[in-house]
């Protein structure tokens, strides 16, 4: 591999791996929601 062909070659060619888990984890953040938990306690004041 030439070093021009380093900055060309597609990342599937290059690492098929690494270019599955991007697509796979792109995939992952655009068809479902993370949910972070939360504290669900307020203070008196809220309430």
């Amino acid at each position: 591999m030439t070093d021009s062909a380093f900055f060309t070659e597609t990342l599937s060619t290059r690492d098929p791996a690494i270019f599955d888990a991007i697509r796979g984890e792109l995939g992952r953040q655009r068809d479902e929601i993370e949910l972070i938990a939360s504290e669900n306690i307020v203070s008196r004041a809220v309430l």
